[in-house]
């Protein structure tokens, strides 16, 4: 395979987690990949703990830049992150993601086979034994097969594994900004590619490993703030496509409290089908709370303007 010269930007936003992603650009520098295909992008969203001592680590292995701009989210960053890119495709992923050697390669081989898509990639667990970090991969992978199960027809993908050509990504105008947290972002700009006719393709063998340690609370505040990005995703998808809100059907959520059983054996399976109940009451709560509350803006303002 021939390779074109700055093939790849690989954006990173990070925000106050140095030893991540120090991780994470070892890891890239250990790419199984042409160094001149590519270039890296990393994007301080605001961090207080200054991060060039951790880039200049890499300065002679990495065509790395490091862009800073005020802590505005990930999105945001996202977006800020494209703007400096100079490669043909736009490559994202997390501080806390660590990918496989054979990373680039594998997306490489995907854009040949479907150029112009939207590529996501396989997602795995770097923390195993935190059941949390367990569990909250193990419903990304429910999702991946929920919503990506007809071959060529997938409809999401995660941002921390995904790529694009620059081209079509500045055509749309990139990450909506609008979402209050990272959260429901990377759902709207899925749906978003499709509804202008642009193709998705899911390239399992792109793998890297998400180390995302996750304690009983953060894994609730996780999936409250899911719910409170579904509110917005789905607020912005029903005005795009002048259509009520809608959410999944019930099967939706019987099959997913059985997705653990297929996975692994008994007692594992059932904490984490627990696990996976308990997120569902916390993305209900988060997506009911966010209703109300932009509810209750919407009504100050109007009683403001009409005063």
């Amino acid at each position: 395979m021939s390779f074109p010269s700055l093939q790849f930007s690989i954006i990173i936003p990070t925000y106050n987690r140095p030893a991540c992603l120090e991780q994470c650009l070892q890891s890239i520098a250990q790419l199984d990949y042409p160094s001149d295909c590519f270039e890296v992008v990393v994007v301080d969203d605001g961090s207080r703990i200054p991060l060039s001592p951790i880039t200049d680590k890499f300065a002679s292995s990495l065509s790395l830049h490091l862009v800073q701009q005020q802590n505005t989210g990930p999105a945001a960053a996202r977006n800020t992150g494209a703007t400096a890119a100079r490669g043909h495709y736009l490559v994202f992923t997390d501080d806390d993601c660590q990918p496989t050697s054979d990373w680039l390669r594998s997306l490489a081989e995907a854009c040949h086979q479907v150029p112009g898509a939207l590529i996501g990639g396989r997602t795995l667990n770097a923390l195993p034994n935190n059941l949390y970090s367990t569990a909250s991969q193990l419903l990304i992978d429910y999702i991946y097969d929920y919503y990506n199960q007809a071959r060529g027809e997938a409809t999401f993908f995660a941002s921390n594994n995904f790529a694009m050509p620059r081209t079509i990504y500045q055509q749309l105008q990139g990450f909506d900004t609008s979402f209050p947290l990272a959260a429901g972002e990377d759902r709207e700009f899925c749906d978003r590619w499709r509804y202008h006719g642009f193709p998705m393709h899911y390239a399992p063998t792109m793998q890297l490993r998400h180390a995302h340690k996750l304690s009983l609370t953060s894994f609730w505040r996780q999936h409250f703030n899911y719910g409170r990005g579904a509110f917005h995703f789905h607020r912005v998808r029903s005005q795009r496509q002048t259509q009520s809100i809608q959410v999944e059907p019930l099967a939706f959520y019987i099959r997913l409290l059985m997705y653990p059983f297929a996975k692994y054996q008994a007692v594992r399976a059932l904490s984490l089908s627990g696990l996976f109940f308990l997120s569902q009451v916390a993305n209900m709560v988060g997506f009911v709370w966010e209703k109300y509350k932009q509810r209750s803006i919407a009504s100050t303002m109007t009683a403001t303007s009409s005063s």
